[in-house]
């Protein structure tokens, strides 16, 4: 039996929610912690991370984060893999739901909820989260070209035309692309 407990967020900054004014928070990750999230999102590097972050409570127990998240990131790019520099600067707004409540709000142009659990919530952890949203999913450098083979848009050079089919009108019949799945879920 493992007693094991889960490790701790990379960048953690726990925060005790509650009050009544407008708090301002100024978070930045230390080399290590940053280094710890390349890492976690599986690139190359986070040269920085900073976040400036206002909490205001609301009613009903909820508090509202607004801010700014700035970051220098290193990803690799999707066509050389070599190193791609980024610089990501993004608006956060998002709504920390008290103790007990879920989630609900699906309405893309309302803030995203996070829930909370007890009196605090973990902003470095709420920061990290966004900036793996905020990365690119398909990074290029920006002198990276697709070689022509490989390039959907454009013809393949060593492809050869088929024959013309007979002047009757009737295409050949395509195999079914499914057949040979088809064929295995039988066996």
């Amino acid at each position: 039996m493992s007693t094991d407990s889960p490790s701790p967020p990379e960048f953690s900054r726990r925060h005790r929610l509650g009050g009544t004014e407008p708090r301002s928070l100024e978070l930045r990750a230390r080399p290590e912690e940053c280094a710890a999230l390349a890492a976690r999102f599986r690139i190359p590097g986070v040269e920085r991370l900073d976040a400036s972050l206002t909490l205001s409570p609301e009613t009903g127990g909820t508090t509202r984060l607004r801010g700014r998240l700035q970051a220098d990131v290193v990803q690799e790019c999707v066509v050389t893999l070599g190193p791609v520099p980024q610089v990501v600067d993004v608006a956060l707004d998002l709504r920390l739901l008290p103790p007990g409540t879920p989630a609900t709000d699906d309405d893309p142009d309302s803030p995203d909820e996070i829930e909370t659990f007890g009196d605090a919530v973990d902003l470095g952890e709420v920061v990290a989260e966004q900036l793996a949203l905020a990365l690119d999913p398909y990074p290029r450098a920006p002198d990276a070209a697709i070689p022509p083979e490989l390039d959907a848009g454009s013809p393949n050079p060593d492809a050869t035309l088929e024959p013309e089919a007979d002047m009757d009108d009737t295409a050949p019949e395509r195999p079914n692309p499914f057949a040979v799945l088809s064929r295995l879920k039988r066996n």
